[in-house]
């Protein structure tokens, strides 16, 4: 199984405004642009996948820090891990964010180390 997580921006917001008008037409709706403050929000999401199975879409509604990333890997990986590969002979990969190098995470690994394998 793999994992990532991302986030997704609801508006795109790069400060740049072309707006092309005649001197009279300044005020004018059609010359007129909408702003968004802080940058109009964003979406994070984490999900799980495989050649044999899918796992959820988590919306992750904080910061992706090791505590909330732990607790993914508790609630979500873990089962579905055990679920898709009950022998043990799975394989779980993630990427390097730092949040997956945490030692809490790293120790929560070693700690379940016989129910699939950690890629590196």
């Amino acid at each position: 199984m793999w994992s990532d997580e991302s986030r997704f921006q609801l508006h795109h917001t790069d400060g740049r405004v072309r707006i092309w008008r005649k001197q009279h037409e300044s005020m004018h709706p059609t010359c007129m642009s909408t702003t968004l403050q802080a940058g109009g929000g964003s979406v994070m999401v984490w999900g799980m996948f495989s050649w044999h199975d899918l796992g959820p879409l988590i919306h992750v509604e904080q910061c992706l820090n090791s505590t909330t990333y732990q607790s993914i890997v508790a609630d979500q990986v873990h089962p579905i891990m055990l679920m898709t590969y009950p022998n043990g002979g799975g394989f779980f990969q993630q990427d390097n964010a730092p949040c997956h190098g945490a030692h809490i995470v790293q120790e929560w690994f070693q700690e379940h180390e016989g129910d699939f394998t950690l890629l590196r």
